[in-house]
């Protein structure tokens, strides 16, 4: 089988998580702090049963796949077909009422990210690709009594930028680039573009997929951060890989650029220490 021939599937793995997901946003959820002592991480009844309820179905379907997610670990990681799965990346942003959150799944065939989908539920936005083309899909809200439209799609492209002093940059917050070094690197790069924002978590990747923003840079992620952004992003025509040029799939230090020479420019600043 082919990334493709598992489109249809991955659909249902965002209906099932989004409707868990939904009746828990911007209500009086509580969370759990994953940490026991360290940086706040945060885990809601939203992340767990969303993660159950894709387990379930992928169980279901594909029995000999494996499964690695943020919530229940791994399962089968050895298998030929591997699904990566985050059900809420941002949670952060999740139990502060700010829509800058999404599912993501992610599918590894022997080792190596093969699809990827950022769904998000609440803006009715998928963001998905296999790493040669990259869409989006996303329903219209519904007006009146009348329901909702139907599912319109465009072609994702990263867009093209000169230089850092052109580019806009977004991390999820530099505080969570814990070491001093890799903060001194990233603190490189940020002085030299043109405009910073911060709290994009998983949206930053697919805001650079759709040609918004230039650059990402973080650390300490995990490939449930990560298996299913990649092919979005190189599906896209963006760049993405660990700080040392690595694959991008097993986490760590991670950079992902719309533009070769961004994507260059940044990583020289980034290992100039």
């Amino acid at each position: 089988m082919t990334a493709v021939d598992f489109a249809a599937f991955v659909d249902r793995l965002a209906q099932v998580s989004g409707e868990v997901i939904l009746p828990f946003f911007r209500t009086a959820i509580g969370a759990e702090d994953k940490s026991r002592g360290g940086v706040f991480d945060p885990v809601t009844e939203a992340d767990r049963g969303a993660e159950a309820a894709m387990r379930r179905l992928i169980a279901q379907t594909f029995p000999d796949h494996g499964v690695i997610g943020e919530e229940y670990g791994r399962d089968r990681p050895e298998a030929e077909y591997v699904w990566v799965l985050d059900p809420i990346d941002g949670t952060k942003s999740f139990i502060s009422g700010l829509p800058t959150w999404g599912t993501l799944i992610g599918l590894m065939h022997r080792g190596q990210p093969v699809y990827g989908m950022m769904t998000q539920p609440f803006t009715r936005e998928r963001f998905y690709g296999d790493g040669k083309r990259a869409k989006l899909r996303t329903l219209a809200p519904s007006r009146g009594e009348a329901p909702p439209s139907e599912w319109t799609t465009r072609a994702l492209r990263a867009r093209s930028c000169a230089s850092l002093r052109e580019a806009t940059l977004m991390t999820t917050s530099p505080l969570l680039i814990r070491d001093a070094p890799d903060r001194a690197a990233y603190a490189r790069v940020e002085n030299e573009v043109r405009l910073i924002r911060y709290g994009g978590d998983c949206y930053a990747y697919c805001a650079l997929a759709a040609g918004f923003i230039d650059l990402v840079i973080e650390t300490n992620l995990k490939p449930h951060d990560v298996v299913a952004l990649a092919p979005i992003v190189e599906g896209a025509g963006g760049l993405i890989s660990t700080w040392d040029g690595e694959a991008a799939a097993k986490g760590g230090r991670i950079i992902a650029a719309g533009d070769r020479a961004v994507y260059d420019e940044a990583r020289r600043l980034l290992l100039a220490g």
